[in-house]
């Protein structure tokens, strides 16, 4: 396990994972200038008539709360632009370190749609777990760790594993790798909660299930029947 994540950490400053990055960062810093620019728009709109001084005292607040959401939010809003282009990753990982074996094939759009919810929805959860963290650093760290290993170990591992297997066999290899699956999701937790370095959390998290899965399919074949 520990060679799979080394793999997938590696694999990181590689040129096609840097442009998957530099696409996500760039989509989300656009997000984020569109929602300010909107803003201004609506608050020179309704506020044009308060006083001078008020107006004035207004925007500096609202643009004191932008600055506080950005710094709190890029990690997740990057996360969540990131989910639509982690088959892409896949892709890449299955491609350079996998020639030889049957490429994977991308979630039905319906799927692909509800696990993108799922993802974001996941992604909300860990990051409120983060922010909790910094605000209420007496809050159980151990809980935290625990909670979140089990849903990002789950989703990234069923991501990866998606693209080769119908739901219901996703799901068996999972649970018949519940340990493996969530000591994995622990690593990708501990990323998480690494400022910057988190902003990579999905390429590192995708590779490293590619490898996990591809691991746990091979020792899966030499089972007995």
């Amino acid at each position: 396990m520990l060679e799979d994540a080394t793999t997938a950490f590696n694999q990181m400053f590689s040129r096609p994972f840097r442009g998957v990055l530099f696409k996500t960062v760039g989509l989300t810093l656009l997000l984020f200038l569109a929602v300010l620019a909107a803003g201004s728009q609506v608050f020179v709109h309704f506020g044009g008539d308060l006083a001078g001084w008020l107006f004035a005292t207004a925007g500096i607040f609202l643009v004191l709360a932008w600055l506080a959401a950005f710094a709190f939010l890029f990690p997740p809003v990057t996360a969540a632009v990131a989910s639509l282009f982690l088959d892409e990753i896949a892709e890449i990982v299955e491609r350079v370190d996998y020639p030889d074996d049957p490429p994977g094939k991308a979630m039905p759009t319906g799927e692909a749609i509800v696990q993108g919810i799922r993802f974001v929805g996941v992604v909300i959860l860990v990051n409120i777990g983060v922010l909790l963290l910094i605000l209420l650093p007496g809050i159980n760290t151990l809980a935290f760790f625990l909670a979140n290993g089990y849903l990002l170990g789950r989703e990234y591992f069923e991501l990866a594993a998606g693209r080769f297997r119908p739901r219901a066999k996703v799901k068996a290899l999972r649970k018949a790798n519940g340990g493996s699956i969530f000591v994995a999701g622990l690593l990708i937790a501990l990323f998480v909660a690494i400022p910057v370095l988190n902003l990579m959390t999905p390429l590192f998290a995708t590779a490293f299930m590619v490898h996990t899965h591809k691991r746990l399919s091979r020792e899966a074949a030499t089972l007995p029947a």
